[in-house]
């Protein structure tokens, strides 16, 4: 499936799942048979790639999902797209969730004014994110703003292109996550 884990790549004919949608190998073209279990585990591998985590903080942020009132899986994916690295992939101040940590790492974007260098950092509503005024004018900040405009962006974040400023409008709901996620397999992995 694919997950456009390679930014601006995954939109054009050169993407590997375009090319080749099947494993690698010689048996890569079978029918394989997927029990329960690893229907379970290989959607909770896909959203961990997706956004980009490790087992251990994936977990940790499944459990804080199970502590907000409300559905456990929609309240996971909620808590993934407020991620500060999420929040600048959406905005298109980068061309991959992966850069956008690189240049929440770095130092190159701000919240409400301050140098945030934490990339899961939850941003909430009214939050103004911005990319710092030294860092507008890097060639890969400006190539992706670029893309995203091709891309479009949530309607829950504002964009100033511009100004290279996003302001949250309001928190992400289930139906503003377009990403082929069935959460209620993750759910269920980790209610065994």
């Amino acid at each position: 499936m694919k997950l456009f884990l390679k930014g601006e790549r995954c939109y054009t004919d050169k993407c590997a799942i375009e090319r080749r949608n099947y494993p690698p190998g010689q048996h890569g073209q079978g029918r394989p048979k997927f029990s329960e279990y690893s229907l379970q585990l290989r959607e909770k591998q896909k959203i961990k790639r997706m956004y980009g985590l490790f087992e251990k903080q994936f977990r940790r942020t499944f459990e804080m999902a199970e502590r907000i009132k409300g559905i456990t899986g929609e309240a996971l994916l909620i808590l993934l797209e407020r991620r500060l690295d999420n929040v600048a992939y959406r905005l298109g101040f980068a061309s991959s969730r992966a850069d956008a940590r690189m240049l929440v790492r770095h130092g190159h974007v701000r919240v409400n004014g301050r140098r945030v260098t934490i990339p899961s950092y939850l941003v909430k509503a009214g939050d103004t994110i911005t990319v710092a005024e030294a860092s507008r004018q890097l060639e890969r900040v400006l190539a992706a703003m670029e893309a995203a405009q091709r891309r479009g962006v949530p309607e829950w974040v504002e964009v100033d292109r511009e100004a290279a400023t996003g302001k949250i409008k309001y928190l992400p709901t289930r139906s503003d996550i377009t990403a082929p996620i069935n959460e209620k397999l993750v759910v269920e992995l980790y209610s065994k």
